[in-house]
């Protein structure tokens, strides 16, 4: 099947666009191959490449038949790995890049820069959200409708072409169908069906519907609706992936038989199929399936939307006094041509609520850090090697860059999942409250110890406890907490008896604990206990690469709880972004985004929007190596003034010869202290 990209939200929600070239580049220029009209997508937004070569299967003419049959059976290939008709096989790998838009390419909800693809991925591209496809997935089970491998092209058999079809030719019905009692109520059930049918939405219940109205005008005992499955070859049966069948004794039955012979002829010339005296055929005794119903009659037609043929409605009957005559074969027709929009809608609907089902289940985020420099992937690595164990994590790092968020993800890929992960802040409480807080206490412990406490370490039984700031901790609670990692328990505030607990310790800190054990300042024994694993987070600095991404990330989630319109960030602010050195890390940015989108005034976020320790901030490869801040802050000035003097005096004038907005141009003249020089 040919990669695609399914629109599911936005103004093209339900587009498909085939990703048949090597590069893909998506944006809202109409030359682009994937172009989406939508003011919040970049002209040229991001790209997708695809890597691969096409190899051809050295197997036997069995072989690759045998291949196909174990996918049918719900094998599905891997997602590089696509199995062609004729028998080649193309490894293939995607990738999306962002070309520098506006307001970045996410990927199952993290920014991304350039990230490689899975079948069943989110791509985000600015309010147009896509769903990445690289096979069909099964709508459902497939039933228990078989083929009788039967030869029933017999000598009483009616071909019918679509374009011979006299209710599908509209403008000669009238002068050539007959004005008879059976032509009357013909019509009258092809009003009915569609307007039954066009009623549901639900796959089973369509056909159901359909397998009750038919019987109204065909004396068919037997019926079924095969959908095809456009990720198999349609010359066999086991290609159908929606399979309905429904008798006149039984109601839904889908143990039926078909004729294979006379389905793959339906679907392979696209011709509607009427055969009689089918018992009376040589060879028939020797498939017992077949021979035991006694078929003596068939109608099979195709059903046929836009050109593709998605499947076939087939009937049969064993009565010999109702065999199927002409006339059946154009209604049934009629009525597949009726059919076959709403049975196509259906089966995509039914598809797309059971792949965002799937996605909803199995694409997890394993963490909620933005990211993808060679730092963070570190990161990563070393947390899904440790996630698995029940070990001691201690995570260093300066303020603000995500030790919490670490540790989150640490318990989240852990067995202990599904129960509490607790934090408690070793530096925000003194030792008598940590300590209450921390182990819990005995009512009466202590004045205001009027009932029973749990401790937070009682309440983490199970699951972890992350204890941030531990380099703060006191040498009694540091004391209580050895014992709690050495013997798996404690003792409450006030209390005589232990406590047992099954409980992970994480902890963090952003102070040298090698030199607060040299100082005496923390246990030595503690700190060989917690620092059974450790971890450092990289100071935002060091990781560049990755302002861009978080920017996006803060930019479009502040957007949204603001209620404002955000399209981007642009180059002069993102540029300035990546030149400043952060000290504040990853909280610092996040309080900056969230300053600039509720502060700025325009939908694009621009340099005068962020705090004047960043807008200050230029590229360092071309600035002075002294004097850098004096003459950035004089030749704003300068251009300040001028622009002001020239418009004479008038903001709004000057502000649109600065191209700027004319709140940015008084917040300017604010900050660079120009009121007093410029009433001069």
């Amino acid at each position: 099947m040919t990669p695609r990209l399914i629109a599911i939200s936005g103004a093209l929600k339900g587009t498909i666009f085939a990703l048949a070239e090597d590069e893909i580049v998506i944006g809202r220029e109409p030359s682009n191959p994937v172009s989406l009209n939508d003011l919040s997508v970049s002209r040229r937004h991001c790209l997708i490449k695809r890597r691969g070569a096409q190899t051809q299967n050295k197997m036997s003419e069995a072989e690759p038949q045998a291949s196909k049959v174990g996918s049918e059976r719900g094998q599905p290939e891997s997602d590089s790995q696509t199995t062609l008709r004729n028998g080649v096989t193309a490894v293939c790998e995607f990738t999306i890049v962002d070309l520098e838009s506006f307001n970045g390419t996410f990927v199952n909800g993290v920014p991304v820069k350039e990230h490689p693809l899975a079948h069943g991925d989110q791509i985000a591209v600015g309010d147009v959200v896509l769903l990445f496809l690289l096979h069909e997935t099964e709508a459902g089970t497939k039933a228990a409708i078989q083929s009788g491998g039967d030869d029933l092209i017999t000598r009483s058999t009616v071909r019918l072409r679509r374009e011979d079809a006299l209710y599908l030719r509209p403008e000669k019905v009238l002068a050539e169908l007959p004005a008879t009692a059976r032509v009357a109520r013909d019509l009258n059930a092809l009003l009915k069906i569609s307007t039954t049918i066009n009623s549901f939405r639900d796959l089973p219940r369509l056909q159901t519907e359909l397998f009750k109205l038919i019987p109204e005008v065909i004396p068919a005992e037997r019926q079924a609706i095969l959908l095809l499955d456009q990720s198999q070859d349609a010359q066999s049966l086991a290609a159908f992936a929606a399979v309905r069948g429904w008798s006149k004794s039984k109601g839904r039955d889908d143990s039926i038989k078909v004729s294979q012979t006379i389905t793959s002829q339906v679907l392979r010339e696209g011709v509607a199929l009427l055969s009689n005296d089918l018992f009376e055929t040589e060879g028939l005794g020797e498939r017992p399936s077949l021979a035991e119903a006694r078929v003596c009659s068939v109608l099979c037609v195709p059903l046929v939307c836009f050109d593709q043929r998605l499947g076939v409605i087939y009937l049969d009957t064993s009565d010999p006094a109702a065999r199927f005559d002409e006339d059946h074969l154009q209604l049934l027709t009629a009525i597949a041509s009726i059919a076959a929009m709403p049975l196509d809608n259906a089966k995509r609907l039914a598809w797309l609520e059971g792949e965002n089902q799937r996605l909803q289940k199995e694409t997890q985020v394993e963490h909620e850090m933005v990211g993808e420099s060679a730092p963070m992937r570190a990161v990563y690595q070393f947390i899904g090697k440790v996630a698995p164990t029940d070990s001691t994590v201690l995570i260093r790092g300066e303020s603000g860059t995500g030790k919490e968020l670490a540790a989150h993800a640490i318990h989240r890929n852990s067995a202990r999942a599904a129960k509490p992960f607790i934090t408690i802040n070793g530096a925000t409480l003194s030792e008598t409250l940590l300590e209450s807080d921390l182990f819990g206490h005995e009512k009466g412990a202590f004045t205001g110890a009027i009932a029973l406490k749990r401790g937070k370490l009682e309440i983490a039984d199970g699951g972890s406890l992350f204890l941030d700031e531990v380099g703060e901790l006191t040498p009694l609670i540091q004391a209580k907490l050895l014992r709690v990692l050495q013997e798996h328990e404690f003792d409450r505030v006030g209390g005589t008896r232990p406590v047992k607990v099954n409980v992970r310790i994480i902890t963090a800190t952003n102070k040298n604990l090698e030199l607060a054990v040299n100082r005496g300042a923390f246990r030595e024994d503690l700190y060989y206990r917690l620092n059974v694993l450790s971890v450092t987070m990289p100071p935002l600095r060091e990781r560049r690469e990755d302002i861009q991404l978080l920017a996006s990330y803060f930019s479009s989630a502040y957007s949204k709880t603001c209620k404002r319109r955000i399209k981007g960030i642009s180059p002069e602010a993102r540029s300035i972004l990546r030149a400043y050195d952060w000290p504040g890390n990853v909280r610092e940015l996040q309080n900056a985004i969230e300053r600039a989108v509720v502060l700025g005034s325009t939908e694009m976020l621009t340099p005068e929007d962020f705090p004047e320790a960043v807008s200050e901030t230029g590229d360092p490869d071309s600035a002075p190596l002294a004097g850098y801040h004096d003459s950035l802050m004089r030749a704003k000035r300068s251009i300040v003034i001028k622009a002001i003097e020239e418009a004479r005096g008038n903001y709004t004038e000057a502000a649109k010869r600065l191209g700027l907005h004319p709140t940015n141009l008084h917040r300017l003249v604010r900050n660079l202290d120009l009121r007093t020089t410029l009433k001069k």
